[in-house]
This record gives structure tokens, C-alpha cells and sequence, in this order.
């Protein structure tokens, strides 16, 4: 038999709404799984032990629904090595990466690469997400059964709705024989036309072409429609409107299978902030109004959106540099989600730790159907600890991602990263977070350090 590796988390604020604990306790790691949790957990000799910074909150691992990877194709934008980086210096143990690389993910045999790719980073886990349609055209379904048998945990065509609906329905029946749902990105196309912002007051004063919200909540109550229909589970990517979560809430009164995520910066920022032109608040879809942000954030509230994820849209600098109206739309998340989530929505008094577990963990690992969400004996000791009380400043000069283009670019944040832990290993530890050496000495000294229990 190999030897045992043992691993404590003393001191800190376990918050587990999957296993009702929210108070101090102890988490004991034994060979990578989660062993114990409780307060005041004996201590064996040869136990690493890890006091938990001052205020630290220890939880499941975040999973980010929603990532672009880039690599096979666009590895100048980003790679799988770079983005895990980027995803466990953000406090996110797992990653689903959408496919809409070069070549599109609608073949086990790219299925297969990013994996490799991922293991071989050997950072945050990821789970790739085929294509519906064969090249993202629209016109023919993907071998989603070799895709799944392959390791897709969900279909997708992101960046593009599935404009047909009859194709729609076919991808929700044969993607719910393997208990997967289908993500769309919820818009029409012929309605969006070369629309590049929000089409409302703002976006007339500054001459931008508009993205009318009526294009996402058409193809949303599509999409309720059909899965009400079929029965097949339905995820709404990156919702945006108003409309779109009354959609969703409506579906949901009627016990339809839809769930939804928001992303961070819709839940921060208005069309507003487009005033100078600045492309790095282009992305798809756009900033809306006020209106829309309020709802959103009340749909966070009161649980009619299951997710936050970051929609990690990495670009080059040289391509974001363009005037507004031809740049890439898209921007980074992993790194800045959580201080976002923390200090707009946890310290503004918007939502509970517990909720943001259930966003950022909980909900993620159930609708993908992937290991995590919870802290239960024997599970894969996937953990995120948070510094609820860190000040964070967005440096984007400091960023793991290849990109830069955030939104946040010099904001200070309430909240942040104190380490991340995938499969019992340590494999980021924030030195900015007080009391956090402890985290940077254990992973320094990798598998082999033991520190002996007094």
C-alpha cells in the first residue's frame, strides 16, 4: 500500500448547503477524498495542518459552467494550460469549456485532446462541451453519443442558437439519453442582425447598432417551450433581459426542466458604461438597462437563475484594440468572478454565502452531472477557500489568462481568493491573503509535507 497522505483545515467557516453545515469546523483530507468534517476533528500525527486565514470560508469547489478554453486554434488567445491557471487563481476547482474552438468540438477526437491537454496542466478539472450541430452550422446534429462517450458533459453550439426548431427538439431527445443537457445561447440571429449593444436609449445616443432584448427572450421561450415538450433538460447560457427571466420562472411554476445562469459583469454593469467606446465592455449578450440588471440580480435572489458563470471570453490585445464596432465580442472572468460576487452581492446584502455556494458550486456540478457541489465523506476534496474581507484590486498585468480584457480593469473589491484545492493537492495559494503562507508552504512542498500535530 502506498502512503497516506492526511490534510486539515483548521479554524475556518465550512459552508456546505448540500450537507446543511454553515458554521466553524475542521475538514480532514485523507488520500485526495474528504474524510471528516466537524469541529475540533482529532489530529493524527503526520497530519499536514493548515490554519484557515482569520474570517476564511472553506466550501466546495466552484465550478464555472462556462469557459472558452480557445485551444485547438486560438491558442494566442488563450490555451487549456493558461486557462486553468487563470480558473484556480479564481477559486475554480472544475471548468466546462465550450466548443467553439479550431476545429469546433463536434468530434470525439478533440473531445479527446482537450482532456489530454488538461491532465497534462494537472490544475482544474475540465469538462468539455461538444457541439450540437456539426461545425456550429446549424444544419446537422453532431455524433452526440460518441461526444458523450468521450467525455462531454453537455451540447452546445455557444456563440450561435440553434435557429431550428425542429432541430432543437431532436438535440434535447437524443442528448437526453445520455443525461445531458442541452446550453444555448439565446438569440435570434435574423432579429440580432449586425447589432453590436444594447438597442435602448443609450446605444441611440451613441450611434451603436442595437441587439434588441426581444432576440434572447424569443429563442428563451423557444426553448422552455421545448423542453416542456420532450422532457429533456434545457440550460439557458449567459441570460441578460428581463423578459428572459420571466421566462425562466414561468418554466420553472410549470415544472419544465430549464435551468439558467447570469455572468458577473451582467450583474454589475449597465449599457451605461459605453460611453467612451471602451470595447472591453463588448460581449454577447450586451450590457442592457437598469431594469434588466435589477431583475437579474432578483432572479439570483430568488433561485429562478441556478448559476453564475464567468462566459471566460479570452481575445488578443491587438483585437480588443479596434474601435467598437469591429472588435471580437467577449471578456475574461475566472479571475475576477468571485471578488465581483462577494463585494456586489454577498457584502451588498443581496444574497447569503450559502446561495453563493449554491451558484458557484452546488448548482453547477448538479446540472452538468459532474462530481462536486458538496463536502461529503468520501467525494474528491475539491475545495475553494475564500477571504470574505480581502481587498482586491484588479491588476490585469497580473492575470494567469493569456487575455486582458476585463471590464474591472482597476476596480478595488471586498472579497477574494485565499486558496484552491483540487483532489487533496493545493494548487493555488493567494500570498495577498492574510494568514495564507500557510496554503503557499504546503503546496511548495507538494504531496510529501508533513507538518506533525502537537
Amino acid at each position: 500500500m502506498g502512503e497516506v497522505t492526511r490534510l486539515v483545515l483548521t479554524g475556518g467557516r465550512v459552508v456546505d448547503p448540500a450537507n446543511g453545515v454553515n458554521g466553524p469546523a475542521d475538514v480532514l483530507i485523507v488520500n485526495g477524498r474528504i474524510a471528516a468534517v466537524g469541529p475540533d476533528l482529532p489530529i493524527e500525527s503526520g497530519t499536514t495542518v493548515i490554519a484557515v486565514p482569520r474570517h476564511g470560508i472553506v466550501c466546495p469547489g466552484f465550478i464555472d459552467m462556462h469557459t472558452h478554453l480557445r485551444e485547438p486554434g486560438d491558442e494566442h488567445k488563450e490555451t487549456v494550460a493558461t486557462g486553468v491557471a487563470a480558473a484556480v487563481a479564481g477559486g475554480f476547482t472544475a471548468v466546462a469549456c465550450m466548443p467553439n474552438t479550431n476545429p469546433v468540438n463536434d468530434h470525439a477526437s478533440v473531445t479527446r485532446f482537450i482532456r489530454e491537454r488538461a491532465a497534462q496542466a494537472g490544475l482544474a478539472r475540465v469538462y468539455p462541451v461538444g457541439a450540437v450541430t456539426k461545425g456550429r452550422d446549424g444544419e446537422q446534429l453532431a455524433e452526440i453519443g460518441e461526444l458523450h462517450a468521450a467525455g462531454c458533459v453537455a451540447i452546445s453550439d455557444d456563440g450561435r442558437s440553434v435557429a431550428n426548431a425542429l432541430l432543437m427538439r431532436r438535440a434535447l431527445e437524443y442528448a437526453s439519453m445520455f443525461g445531458m443537457p442541452v446550453v444555448d445561447h439565446c438569440e435570434d440571429r435574423a432579429l440580432a442582425g449586425d447589432g453590436v449593444a444594447h438597442e435602448g436609449h443609450q446605444g441611440t445616443v451613441l450611434g451603436l447598432r442595437g441587439l434588441p432584448a426581444a432576440a434572447e427572450e424569443i429563442i428563451a421561450a423557444r426553448d422552455v417551450v421545448l423542453s416542456g415538450l420532450t422532457g429533456a433538460a434545457v440550460h439557458l447560457a449567459h441570460l441578460s433581459t428581463r423578459g428572459a427571466v420571466l421566462v425562466v420562472r414561468d418554466g420553472k411554476s410549470r415544472g419544465v426542466a430549464v435551468s439558467c445562469e447570469v455572468s458577473p459583469h451582467h450583474l454589475t454593469l449597465t449599457d451605461d458604461a459605453l460611453v467612451g467606446y471602451d470595447s472591453s465592455y463588448k460581449m454577447n449578450p450586451p450590457l442592457r438597462e437598469a431594469a434588466d440588471l435589477a431583475a437579474l440580480i432578483e432572479g439570483v435572489k430568488d433561485g429562478t437563475v441556478d448559476c453564475i458563470a464567468t462566459d471566460h471570453a479570452p481575445h488578443h490585445y491587438d483585437e480588443k484594440e479596434s474601435e467598437f464596432d469591429g472588435a471580437p465580442f467577449g471578456v475574461i472572468g475566472l479571475e475576477t468572478a468571485v471578488p465581483v460576487c462577494l463585494d456586489r452581492l454577498v457584502h451588498a446584502g443581496h444574497i447569503t454565502f450559502v446561495r453563493l455556494v449554491e451558484l458557484l458550486s452546488v448548482n453547477p456540478a448538479a446540472i452538468l452531472r459532474v462530481p462536486g457541489g458538496t463536502l461529503g465523506v468520501g467525494v474528491p476534496a475539491d475545495i475553494t477557500v475564500l477571504a470574505p474581507e480581502l481587498s482586491v484590486t484588479v491588476e490585469p498585468s497580473a492575470f494567469r489568462s493569456r487575455a486582458r480584457n476585463t471590464p474591472f480593469a482597476g476596480w478595488t473589491m471586498r472579497g477574494g481568493v485565499a486558496a484552491t484545492i483540487v483532489g487533496g493537492r493545493i494548487v493555488y495559494a493567494n500570498a495577498a491573503a492574510d494568514g495564507a503562507g500557510a496554503f503557499a508552504d504546503a503546496m511548495a512542498r507538494g504531496s510529501d509535507a508533513r507538518t506533525i500535530a502537537s
